[in-house]
């Protein structure tokens, strides 16, 4: 059955039009003349059965049904153009394509990648957030980092570390007591994170508590919303401590309590089965294996909390 599409010119001269108010405008950007312009708009109004602009003696507006239709039409090409960028830089490239969850790809991936990229100069490393897990036959990625069991449907995975967080907190909020107990951080704001709802429920379990309030409190869908959350004063975040060593290291956090959330979740590597052979994402596997053992044999990770 044909679909429902109306042509590309139609619509890249209406999105033009919709975004200037104006078919003389659209007409100068396009190179084209205005009655082209105008007839590639009427195309487009009688295809749809809508009139997506009101005319007047002084001009053109949007009708509410064009200002809406506009908006979508603009998101659309917008993504086709980029679609198409990306296949032309790809051509006779070697890239990965990798969703990363937003912390981990910022605070410990990023800072090593140079390391791969002068290991293997012919492949090219993309990151794009993504803090859920997804289907890869829905998107273009090549393999994804993510927290969770390790269980994703038509993939393997390379298990890299845990998360194992702490109770941090700015220094100011200790007001000088040092470390706190368990039942002191129960009396204090609790920073929940959105893709953690029971972190705090599960520490207090793990130290033998159970709390009233463990799963209220502000909350942040990024590990480093909660840093900053934390370092303003705002509460106490549970953090694994290799996300925030920086912060840790110029006492911008501290560490509140010294028991750790032992998970039985971790950071992996998924890679979808159909693409296991790729040389490239083999290549990516072995070093980034090898990253994640280094990191955890040097004893400051968040397997290790001994140095903190």
């Amino acid at each position: 059955m044909r679909r429902k599409i109306p042509s590309t010119a139609a619509l890249v001269c209406f999105e033009a039009a919709a975004r200037h108010e104006s078919f003389t405008k659209a007409a100068q950007e396009l190179a084209l003349t205005q009655g082209a312009v105008c007839r590639q708009i009427g195309s487009l109004e009688s295809f749809l059965n809508v009139d997506l602009f009101r005319r007047s003696r002084r001009g053109v507006k949007l009708t509410e049904a064009g200002l809406s239709y506009s908006r979508q039409v603009a998101a659309q090409l917008d993504a086709v153009e980029r679609d198409t960028l990306s296949v032309m830089r790809q051509q006779g490239a070697n890239v990965i394509e990798l969703a990363v969850v937003p912390t981990f790809g910022t605070q410990w991936l990023l800072p090593r990648l140079k390391d791969f990229q002068q290991r293997h100069p012919e492949v090219t490393v993309n990151l794009t957030n993504r803090t859920r897990p997804f289907l890869f036959a829905d998107t273009t990625f090549d393999a994804a980092i993510y927290f969770g069991d390790g269980d994703w449907s038509g993939t393997q995975s390379q298990r890299l570390m845990g998360e194992n967080p702490l109770p941090v907190c700015s220094p100011a909020l200790l007001n000088g007591e040092g470390m706190l107990d368990a039942r002191r951080i129960a009396s204090m704001p609790l920073l929940q994170q959105t893709t953690r709802p029971y972190a705090w429920r599960q520490w207090f379990h793990s130290v033998g508590m159970s709390i009233e309030g463990d799963m209220t409190g502000p909350r942040y869908e990024l590990f480093s919303m909660l840093a900053q959350a934390a370092m303003h004063e705002m509460g106490i975040a549970l953090i694994p401590p290799f996300l925030i060593q920086r912060e840790l290291e110029e006492g911008r956090l501290v560490v509140a309590n010294r028991h750790a959330l032992i998970s039985d979740k971790a950071y992996y590597l998924m890679i979808p089965e159909r693409k296991v052979e790729s040389a490239s994402l083999r290549a990516f596997r072995d070093w980034l294996a090898d990253q994640a053992r280094q990191y955890l044999a040097s004893g400051s990770n968040s397997e290790s909390t001994l140095s903190l």
